[in-house]
């Protein structure tokens, strides 16, 4: 990929990276996003369910209004859908410069500023603004690499016509296995799906059960795996990534203990085992954060880890700022020597207004 060199290269195409990028693209700055999902606002699709209400909402002793006007939700309650298709056709309008499925890896100091290191090649920036949310998903804990394992559903019908394996127990992996279900049994597959989970029980709610089991009724092929472990993420004789799950263990008085276990495809798996904080990101970054201890912090529990920043959203690694959900609900401000816990609303208002401020000093620092 050609090795471009940018003003700001903004990582998640969210409320927050969206609104940075529109505003380099109004002030004259070049500038990327590089968004890890198949299309913006990626993590908000994923968390919010269908048809629940998008608001205007901002904290009620916030003096300012919505600083990027053009992407602050409508008065009226709408519809995450509604909101995202505005969304879609404003960068199609705005021609905002966009690229999808780039999965963000570390950032490198250079003489003439930063690379950012990508799963689709290398990208040159004087400034980086990490904008990608505190909903990380976690990767799944295995011997050897499991990467290629999916953490979300994009296409129920990718999985029609194989043997597919959903691994959680919450309301996530029963709402993925509905839908998957239900795409088989439109395309009258009958290949099961295996449902695995670490514990010896389902943790799901009233309705989620209720639907899954009407779509079981109706025909859908599941098989239950309580108490598995995926194992070992490896490559087999052909050359096909497997993920190698153990479904029972049997312990001998000799040491060498019997387990069976299934092998899959990685292709065919999808691991929804939740979501973890941005911290891990940010020491692999170099970023520094500090240890709530009582006294100090009013906000965060004592023992949890919050990120330094400065006014402006700069992280203790020069040119890396860092806005959004990333640091809800508070991070350590640096101001005048002093150091402060900030509350900081995890809300579509607070992530714009924290992009504004960041260009805003992006652009002194620039002289643009």
């Amino acid at each position: 990929m050609k090795n471009t060199h940018y003003d700001v290269l903004i990582i998640g195409g969210g409320p927050a990276g969206l609104s940075t990028a529109y505003l380099c693209h109004k002030h004259g700055l070049s500038y990327l996003v590089l968004e890890s999902g198949k299309a913006i606002f990626q993590g908000i699709s994923n968390s919010y369910p269908e048809g629940k209400l998008v608001y205007a909402s901002k904290p009620k002793d916030a003096p300012m209004p919505f600083m990027v006007d053009e992407l602050r939700p409508p008065d009226k309650p709408v519809t995450v859908e509604s909101y995202l298709q505005y969304v879609q056709h404003f960068v199609q309008h705005e021609n905002l410069l966009v690229q999808t499925e780039v999965d963000f890896e570390d950032i490198k100091d250079e003489r003439d500023g930063l690379t950012v290191i990508t799963s689709k090649g290398n990208f040159k920036g004087k400034k980086v603004v990490l904008s990608f949310g505190s909903n990380i998903p976690r990767e799944l804990t295995v011997y050897g690499d499991a990467k290629m394992v999916a953490k979300n559903l994009d296409d129920a019908s990718k999985y029609v016509g194989i043997k597919t394996l959903v691994i959680g127990g919450g309301n996530t992996a029963a709402d993925v296995i509905i839908n998957i279900l239900k795409a088989k049994r439109e395309a009258d597959d009958t290949h099961p799906v295996f449902w695995a989970h670490k514990a010896e029980k389902f943790d799901v709610n009233k309705e989620t059960a209720q639907r899954l089991g009407e779509e079981i009724l109706l025909g859908g092929n599941i098989r239950l795996l309580l108490g598995a472990t995926p194992r070992i993420g490896e490559v087999d004789d052909e050359g096909v990534d497997r993920l190698v799950i153990r479904i029972n263990e049997f312990k001998q008085p000799d040491g060498i203990d019997l387990y069976h276990a299934l092998s899959f495809p990685m292709q065919n798996v999808i691991a929804c085992i939740g979501s973890q904080g941005p911290v891990p990101i940010f020491d692999k970054l170099h970023i520094q954060s500090i240890a709530c201890t009582a006294g100090v912090c009013k906000i965060a529990k004592e023992g949890e880890r919050l990120i330094l920043l400065s006014a402006d959203f700069e992280s203790t690694r020069k040119g890396v700022y860092v806005i959004g959900g990333a640091i809800s609900p508070s991070y350590m401000k640096i101001n005048e020597g002093s150091i402060s816990e900030e509350r900081h609303p995890n809300l579509i208002y607070t992530a714009i207004n924290d992009a504004y401020y960041v260009v805003e000093a992006i652009r002194a620092k620039l002289g643009v």
